[in-house]
């Protein structure tokens, strides 16, 4: 079933994307969205002030022995909680990203369910070893 969402949603942008057809505007358009992402994510720290960044250098002790105990000292230096306003934003640029990537796979013919399942595969198959 899931399956067929994805698809149909790749479906709908097919039908939709009259204008920006050509794989230079899909690319460009794609990298777009991603700067309109951050720059979202970005407002809602200085504009807004619902999330904050506390970041300094990350301090891993010597005597860390596993990856589940490397986690305690990692951080996303994220403070707070987005504001509603935010959220809805930035949800709408994320949007825009994942129809520009579903374009994308349209135009080079790849299935995007294709691409989700096989990134979950090696994300769960790999574990802490998929690092990227």
């Amino acid at each position: 079933m899931k399956d067929l969402i994805c698809d149909e949603f790749q479906n709908v942008v097919g039908d939709l994307l009259i204008r920006h057809r050509s794989i230079l505007d899909i690319l460009s358009k794609l990298s777009e969205a991603s700067s309109r992402v951050n720059r979202a994510v970005a407002k809602s720290i200085t504009n807004c002030g619902c999330l904050s960044i506390q970041a300094e250098k990350v301090q891993i002790p010597e005597h860390v022995e596993s990856f589940d105990e490397l986690r305690k000292f990692l951080d996303s230096h994220l403070r707070g909680e987005l504001c509603p306003h935010c959220e809805e934003i930035i949800c709408s640029e994320l949007g825009k990203m994942l129809f520009y990537s579903a374009a994308l796979c349209n135009t080079l013919n790849i299935s995007l369910y294709d691409v989700f399942i096989k990134e979950y595969k090696e994300a769960s198959t790999l574990g802490i070893f998929n690092m990227t």
